[in-house]
């Protein structure tokens, strides 16, 4: 990788640090918030001149499309065949959908840890980080024993026998699943009288799934 400037390390710390507590790369809005930029043109200018240098890849057909290629968990010429196992809602709760409809060829260096499955979004309450309908969530199976903070994570929740996709936060006894959208209201769980459980992490999104047939 050639000599990265230190604007440049700067932007590089900016998204690994973001990737650690959200899961997601951030949107260009997101950099120019975090940096000062001017405009998500100046956010992408940077970008591709990082790309050049080798620190990170863009990945068409995501909506964020930020690789960093020192988050190469497995060899770098590996493919997986993921399995799209149904639909989720990223609105109010829905009955899922759960059966392997296809599967798609999906390069997991895109993602900071290796994926499980794909979810296709139905709804738009997680709009604002980027999650569509008709997009596929990348999920990473959640295992209850791990040391992973959970707050503020995008999660695959199963509230009584629906599922949903939002963001994650608890206090005490109480698990609030927070929507990216002003239009959608927070889901509030008591889990002294609700079942719920974390089926997943949401590690990225994929749009114009046929790219990847």
């Amino acid at each position: 990788m050639k000599e990265l400037t230190n604007r440049q390390k700067e932007i590089l710390k900016m998204i690994s640090s973001f990737i650690e507590k959200s899961g997601f790369p951030p949107t260009r809005i997101e950099i120019c918030e975090a940096l000062g930029f001017r405009s998500p043109n100046a956010a992408e200018e940077h970008l591709k001149a990082l790309e050049k240098k080798g620190a990170l890849s863009l990945v068409a057909g995501t909506s964020r499309s930020i690789k960093l290629n020192n988050f190469d968990s497995v060899d770098s010429t590996q493919s997986n065949l993921l399995p799209l196992v149904g639909t989720v809602s990223a609105g109010s709760p829905i009955q899922a959908i759960e059966h392997i409809e296809t599967q798609f060829k999906i390069d997991t260096k895109m993602f900071p840890s290796q994926p499980d499955y794909l979810l296709r979004i139905k709804g738009m309450s997680m709009r604002d980080a980027g999650i569509i309908e008709d997009d596929l969530l990348v999920v990473k199976k959640y295992n209850p024993n791990s040391t992973i903070d959970k707050n503020d994570q995008i999660v695959v929740a199963r509230v009584e026998d629906e599922v949903t996709v939002k963001r994650f936060r608890q206090k005490g006894s109480i698990v609030y699943l927070h929507p990216e959208n002003p239009e959608f209201k927070t889901i509030s769980i008591d889990l002294k009288k609700q079942f719920f459980k974390i089926e997943g992490l949401g590690i990225g999104v994929i749009r114009n799934p046929k790219n990847y047939l």
